[in-house]
């Protein structure tokens, strides 16, 4: 289990450490339980250090390098300047291409994905705000409402080539819930016939049929 967690949030990077002397952390399970709890959470996870995004653009643009596998100079030094540097340590992260960019880009660390660091990053996530004693109430929330839409902004202005872009995407995601739709009819006539055999060649819609399979 790594001794060092990162988390790349909306209003900037966290460094957490995990306790040596606290054994809860040996199965998701047992994570999944304390993080119910800040308090007792809070003694298995630390918060060591936070690195704050200064605007919407600042953000926009590690979150950019991050997502296609580049560590941001800014994350960079911020791990360097906090992570011990005399002896390797071994660091929790979510992302795969996150993961192999920091070992090469910086010496002496291991990076490690897996079940019980997603669970403890989940905690983290969960808590941040009560970490972060700085962050105002409703700032996690206007920070991720302002990333997201500018991310999104950003992927679809990439493609300038495709100005008919959004209506692909539309048109591909009608298709698919179209065909989700079948899906469930499908399985609701499939399993009801179990109970109710004849009103499969009753009622050919499948519309009424989920109706009617609720009402009786």
């Amino acid at each position: 289990m790594p001794f060092w967690i990162l988390h790349e949030s909306a209003s900037g990077y966290g460094l957490f450490e995990r306790a040596e002397a606290e054994e809860i952390a040996t199965s998701t399970d047992e994570i999944q339980t304390a993080i119910q709890d800040f308090k007792k959470f809070n003694k298995m996870v630390q918060n060591v250090g936070f690195m704050p995004f200064q605007s919407t653009e600042n953000a926009l643009e590690n979150i950019n390098a991050i997502s296609e596998g580049i560590v941001p100079e800014l994350l960079k030094s911020f791990i360097e300047m906090n992570l011990p540097k005399k002896k390797k340590v071994t660091l929790g992260v979510v992302d795969d291409k996150l993961a192999t960019a920091l070992q090469e880009a910086i010496p002496g660390i291991k990076c490690e994905k897996s079940a019980a660091v997603a669970e403890i990053i989940r905690g983290i996530r969960l808590h941040f705000d009560q970490y972060i004693k700085e962050l105002k109430n409703g700032e996690i929330e206007r920070a991720q409402l302002g990333l997201g839409h500018a991310y999104s902004r950003a992927k679809v202005k990439f493609n300038i080539h495709r100005v008919d872009n959004m209506i692909i995407q539309s048109i591909s995601l009608l298709d698919q819930m179209d065909k989700d739709l079948n899906t469930f009819a499908m399985r609701c006539r499939e399993w009801y016939s179990w109970h109710f055999p004849e009103l499969v060649r009753v009622v050919p819609d499948n519309y009424q049929f989920a109706k009617l399979a609720c009402l009786i």
